[in-house]
């Protein structure tokens, strides 16, 4: 049958049924004109009715309003649990005022608050009678001010017999060196002068943070904060890792990162300097919006090895302080794992360290064991000039491998950053500590130095951006000549890389 049949056919069907369909289409239109209509009608249904059409459970009134009581009394129950308190009401307003004398005084009405007194980041015991307690406090406060920290300990004890809490003064630290913004790093140190704490009773720590006046002399306000809860088991752990041997040989305490960083560059430092330090060696990176999925993807298969802990630190953001918050984040870092590592590193992820030939690590810090500190020179490193040769192939080699030029300029001063052993150590910096027990060597050159690649960390491009055929250059008024110390061992370093964790990174991106 051709196709012009069956459509001649369906037509005469349809035409010779059209009263038939007219009529099932009127009443299906009707139905749901009908449904429609009853959906906005109230429902009363009769007895008779309800019991023949409608299968439904039968309801007096009274059981349909206390129902319905119940369920609003519920609502509102719920609701008034997650609703906040009220504010208390603002204080009157105090106008000006004439003076007997003629004199008008004028009348000034605070509102708000303009920083926290204490921003609470983490407490640690250091000792069997001390803690150290590190925060974020109002920066014009102790600029302009005299806060005064108190601290008080409570054990967990019914016992009458037993000291129910003891009192000390805290002593405060500031060991941003006056960096910071509205907010600035304070470690308050808590030294009792008996031991706390003991494996059978717990124990909490609160700190009293008295403003004495600054801000508004008419006040003196304290806030008090609970700092550190624990437990008997707590303190039998603290016990154990304090008399122990440290667990590893050096720790890295990273600086906040921040920014689009570029994972080929994080892969590099991060191969680098797991070969130089070693098995016993810990890596603390600390996120501040750095770590992208990019960047994940470098440090997964260092974190599964054991070698990498990565904390989010991310809402730090929040209170403004000094290049996010990092001298927070460091003395967060040495107080936490302050009896974990025999050696601290603190230096950042665009810089080298490197240690001659003949020596290791363990040889170099084994020399300087006498001191609490040691800095570290730095070997400014050129961003962007690179070597003739390695026209068309540079996109192969590794960052740190292809920038060979270093910055010889005299007579500058030029950051160092350095090396603790962190038991001695109170509070800490980014480029050295002031707060130790014990001294300081600067007289490390020939022994260890770190190789700075400056504005390398966050390009997502090839930093070869120029390309010379010389020993020596000058560029923008600054003296340039090869240094090939990284470039030697680059080889090594990839090698050692896919021994630890195969190929797995073999595709990152720049």
């Amino acid at each position: 049958m051709t196709k012009e049949k069956e459509r001649k056919m369906f037509v005469g069907v349809v035409w010779n049924c059209a009263a038939e369909l007219k009529f099932i289409l009127t009443a299906i239109l009707f139905l749901f004109s009908l449904i429609t209509i009853l959906q906005f009608m109230p429902i009363r249904f009769s007895t008779n009715l309800a019991t023949t059409c409608i299968s439904v459970p039968s309801f007096s009134s009274s059981t349909i309003i206390d129902s319905v009581s119940v369920s609003i009394s519920a609502i509102n129950a719920s609701t008034a649990v997650q609703q906040p308190p009220p504010p208390p009401p603002p204080p009157a307003l105090v106008k000006d005022e004439l003076l007997e004398n003629g004199v008008i005084k004028r009348a000034f009405n605070p509102f708000g608050s303009a920083a926290y007194n204490f921003i609470l980041m983490s407490a640690y015991r250091g000792g069997i009678n001390t803690f150290a307690v590190m925060g974020l406090a109002s920066k014009p406060l102790h600029v302009y001010g005299k806060p005064s920290y108190l601290c008080e300990w409570i054990p967990n004890t019914n016992d009458s017999n037993m000291q129910k809490h003891i009192n000390v003064t805290g002593t405060k630290i500031l060991p941003d060196w006056g960096y910071g913004r509205v907010y600035t790093v304070l470690v308050v140190n808590c030294t009792f002068p008996i031991p706390v704490g003991d494996g059978v009773n717990g124990g909490k720590l609160l700190i009293h943070a008295t403003t004495n006046g600054g801000g508004d002399s008419k006040f003196n306000i304290t806030d008090t904060f609970l700092a550190l809860t624990e437990s008997q088991q707590d303190f039998t752990n603290f016990i154990s890792t304090f008399s122990k041997p440290p667990k590893y040989d050096f720790l890295y305490c990273g600086s906040s990162l921040y920014g689009n960083l570029s994972p080929q560059r994080v892969r590099e430092w991060l191969a680098f300097h797991v070969r130089l330090f070693g098995v016993k060696s810990h890596f603390v990176i600390h996120d501040a919006g750095g770590v992208h999925e990019g960047v994940m993807a470098v440090l997964k298969p260092w974190i599964k090895k054991g070698y990498v802990t990565l904390q989010d630190i991310r809402d730090q953001e929040r209170f403004d302080g000094y290049y996010h918050n990092q001298f927070l984040i460091v003395n967060d870092c040495l107080h936490k794992y302050r009896f974990q590592a025999k050696w601290m590193f603190f230096f950042d992820v665009d810089e080298f360290i490197f240690v001659p030939k003949k020596s290791t690590i363990k040889s170099v810090v084994d020399s300087l064991s006498d001191y609490t500190q040691f800095t570290i020179e730095q070997m400014p490193m050129s961003n962007k000039l690179c070597l003739e040769e390695d026209r068309g192939k540079s996109y192969r080699k590794w960052g740190f491998e292809k920038l060979v030029y270093k910055d010889v300029k005299r007579g500058i001063r030029r950051d160092r950053k350095y090396a603790v052993q962190p038991r001695n150590v109170i509070a800490t910096g980014v480029h050295m500590s002031q707060n130790t027990v014990g001294n300081t060597t600067h007289k490390t050159e020939g022994r260890i130095k770190y190789f700075h690649y400056h504005g390398t960390i966050a390009q997502h491009r090839e930093p070869c951006r120029q390309l010379v055929n010389a020993t020596t250059i000058t560029v923008d008024q600054t003296p340039y000549e090869v240094d090939t110390t990284m470039r030697d061992i680059a080889g090594t370093v990839k090698r050692f890389e896919l021994k630890m964790i195969g190929s797995t990174l073999q595709k990152t991106r720049q």
